[in-house]
């Protein structure tokens, strides 16, 4: 048995006897000399205890400033410290979420808000560290208007201001969001604001560049009109700016969302007569699955071959296919569309240009990208052996060939590998070697690891100079040398 006197001490115990309040306070006094955090947190909690509201309200101004205050451009490197720093004052500003001391936590939440946002056009900040701090700080500012319901009309004129002239924009300070606190007088006032700048703009042309001011000041429009369920406001909103044809299609989709499938219908058909010259992809998308649905089948199948016709490659392929599909017509406009490739093929070896003075070898590109979607490996090899070819759809044609035809995917390995190394630099000796090693492996399954060491002797005589593939290429013979 252990007498009590020999009892263990407990070390907690001991350092909740030494910390009595003299003596925690003065540890924290001593460390917060060493730790600007410790003393910047100590400094805005004693606030309170030390004299009015406005005093509070200027030293959190004041470690607003502190934080936010930058000298040059802060690279992606520098970004945690001045992080850091900014997200101890919001963590002391989200103490202030109380009922006493919202209001001030509302003045000082937009103050902070805009002076983030102002430094960060001097900031990389690439991981998104500074936004999500921002994100944050109108969290507590929307719930701090809940909780304070500042007068309508005023609260209503700051988030206008803030919505429409902050640079980046990364909280919502839109009425929608805003609706409780703002109530209907708020809503009115805001709403006002909104349409005083409206009647400023004058309706775009497509000759114009982007406009940031006219951006959001439509964005407000068009989301005032959103929480007030007014189709007819909101194509009217819309209807300002008809410079493409995409434009178009938003309020045809408008009109689709309010199930009025006629007035999208001509609302499309409006802008893709407005553009002949320059017609909107996405627009004929969209008139080719309305079509569908009216059994307009023509014109459907049309417009689909125009896009296919103007552009012949993969995704439009894909496109004719799915509307010819759906007509059960594919097998007949599949003969044309692969008539229509062949046709582009030969027309483009033919054409010359400045830079390219004579014919070349057709490249068969697309022809091979079809067959493989078509998961046709037959056509898909005859096309890459007729010309030329993109070099990545013969890699992954080998390697859909390696299980069943091994002897053409090492025929089209070896076909790609010395333009790669041409490429004369280590990542593309990287991925040279790759592949030199799964011929080695589907010649070892061919039991023709003779003729890959005469492949390696090739390589290494036809790439002599190139000494950093050539070591990569040794280890190779090492490895295929060990496992005989």
């Amino acid at each position: 048995m252990v007498s009590g006197s020999n009892k263990r001490r407990d070390p907690w115990r001991d350092i909740h006897e030494y910390l009595d309040t003299q003596a925690l306070i003065d540890l924290l006094l001593d460390v917060a000399q060493r730790d600007d955090r410790l003393y910047q947190s100590l400094l805005l909690k004693a606030e309170p205890t030390s004299g009015a509201g406005g005093n509070v309200a200027k030293a959190f101004k004041r470690a607003i400033d502190g934080a936010t205050r930058i000298r040059g451009f802060v690279d992606w490197r520098e970004v945690g410290t001045f992080a850091a720093k900014v997200d101890q004052v919001v963590d002391s500003l989200a103490e202030l979420l109380k009922p006493d001391t919202a209001a001030m936590l509302v003045e000082l939440a937009e103050y902070a808000i805009e002076r983030v946002e102002n430094s960060l056009e001097q900031i990389d900040d690439s991981d998104g560290e500074i936004g999500d701090i921002v994100y944050r700080l109108g969290e507590l500012h929307l719930k701090a208007c809940a909780m304070a319901r500042p007068e309508a009309a005023d609260l209503a004129e700051r988030l206008f201001r803030l919505e429409t002239t902050l640079p980046f924009g990364l909280c919502s300070f839109d009425a929608a969001t805003y609706k409780i606190p703002l109530g209907k007088v708020g809503l009115c006032r805001y709403r006002e604001l909104a349409e005083a700048e409206w009647r400023k703009l004058k309706p775009p042309t497509a000759k114009d560049s982007y406009d940031v001011h006219r951006s959001r000041i439509t964005r407000v429009m068009e989301q005032l009109a959103e929480a007030s369920d007014d189709i007819e406001e909101l194509v009217a909103i819309k209807s300002r700016d008809l410079s493409s044809g995409y434009r178009y299609l938003g309020i045809a989709e408008i009109w689709t969302k309010a199930k009025q499938p006629d007035q999208a219908l001509a609302w499309a058909e409006r802008g893709l007569k407005a553009f002949p010259e320059r017609p909107d992809n996405r627009l004929r998308d969209f008139l080719v699955a309305a079509y569908l649905k009216r059994k307009r089948n023509d014109e459907a199948l049309q417009l689909t071959w125009i896009q296919f016709e103007e552009q012949p490659g993969i995704e439009h392929y894909k496109k004719l296919h799915d509307v010819a599909g759906k007509l059960g017509l594919w097998p007949v406009q599949r003969e044309r569309a692969l008539a229509r490739v062949a046709d582009v093929i030969a027309r483009e070896a033919m054409a010359t240009t400045h830079r390219k003075p004579k014919p070349s070898a057709p490249n068969y590109s697309l022809r091979v990208e079809i067959a493989l979607w078509e998961q046709d490996l037959d056509a898909a090899w005859v096309a890459a052996q007729t010309g030329i070819c993109d070099r990545s759809l013969l890699i992954t044609l080998a390697g859909k060939l390696e299980s069943a035809r091994p002897v053409d995917a090492v025929s089209l390995y070896r076909r790609v590998v010395p333009a790669i190394v041409e490429q004369t630099h280590n990542a593309a000796y990287e991925e040279a070697i790759k592949l030199i090693s799964k011929v080695g492996e589907l010649m070892k399954e061919q039991k023709q690891q003779l003729q890959f060491g005469d492949y390696l002797a090739e390589l290494r005589l036809q790439f002599k100079p190139k000494r950093n593939f050539i070591k990569l290429l040794d280890g190779v013979a090492r490895s295929t040398a060990s496992e005989k």
